[in-house]
């Protein structure tokens, strides 16, 4: 398995790499359209949806899609306030509570909510070639957390953070993410990437954020799939299981950064 996974690993970081510096505006929001749309198709599969409910989903998403790219502004102030209320307050709540979604259609919305402002903040982050660093930077402080978290939690762990969404995920595991992203935010602030003049402990404040932001978003995905009785969100991805899988905390952190921009005027 871990073979499989390594190899996987060697195919889709060229791809993503290769995307993300080489292509054109365009092709860049074709691109990271199909990584929405294939994780809507998985969203479906979590809730047992029927093909026309697929194909209804996946159109929708499209028609949301072409509508957001014609339209000016693209991103509206009331998008990003739902964003924000989706990830700090609804889904706080969902993990507290673990409610089980059981309506179709309820679901259908929950799953456009979460991917759609996803899609978004691809393009918000990279609108050329030139910005590919800010988003490649924000993706791996999310892969930096994910990555302290696992070994941390494998050396260390011995207090359960959620044993009944994720009994593999531990408060040790926690706090090597927040070790690993305290460090990795001090790099940044010194490496000028982000032309922004804060204090010290604004950027860490950011980064710690962003760093529970990414739990919340692992923990809300391993809480849906654990609801619907599966283990991975599909198979697509040889020893890494779905799209899903992959973009869990993505999902959350790309959305929250690009409402947080926003607001921040920056």
């Amino acid at each position: 398995m871990l073979i499989t996974r390594i190899l996987t690993a060697l195919v889709l970081l060229p791809v993503m790499l290769g995307a993300l510096f080489g292509l054109g505006e365009a092709g860049w929001a074709a691109f990271t359209l199909l990584i929405t749309l294939l994780g809507l198709w998985e969203w479906g599969r979590m809730f047992a949806y029927r093909p026309w409910q697929h194909v209804l989903l996946l159109g929708t998403a499209l028609a949301l899609a072409a509508w957001v790219w014609l339209a000016t502004p693209m991103i509206g102030t009331s998008l990003h306030a739902g964003v924000l209320a989706l990830w700090f307050v609804l889904a706080p709540l969902w993990l507290a509570r673990r409610w089980v979604l059981k309506n179709r259609l309820a679901a259908a919305v929950l799953g456009l909510a979460l991917l759609m402002p996803t899609w978004l903040a691809f393009l918000d982050w990279r609108p050329n070639a030139d910005a590919a660093w800010q988003l490649l930077a924000l993706m791996a402080l999310v892969w930096l957390a994910d990555t302290a978290a696992y070994f941390s939690g494998k050396a260390f762990g011995r207090h359960k953070l959620a044993p009944a969404i994720s009994p593999g995920k531990s408060w040790e595991g926690v706090a090597g993410a927040v070790v690993a992203v305290t460090l990795y935010t001090l790099w940044i602030r010194q490496s000028g990437l982000f032309d922004i003049e804060m204090s010290l402990p604004c950027w860490l404040l950011i980064g710690w954020g962003l760093t529970a932001v990414s739990i919340v978003g692992d923990l809300l995905e391993s809480w849906f799939k654990r609801a619907a009785g599966i283990k991975d969100s599909s198979q697509l991805l040889p020893g890494h299981g779905g799209v899903l899988d992959r973009i869990d905390s993505l999902i959350a952190v790309l959305s929250v950064a690009s409402a947080a921009r926003y607001f921040a005027g920056v």
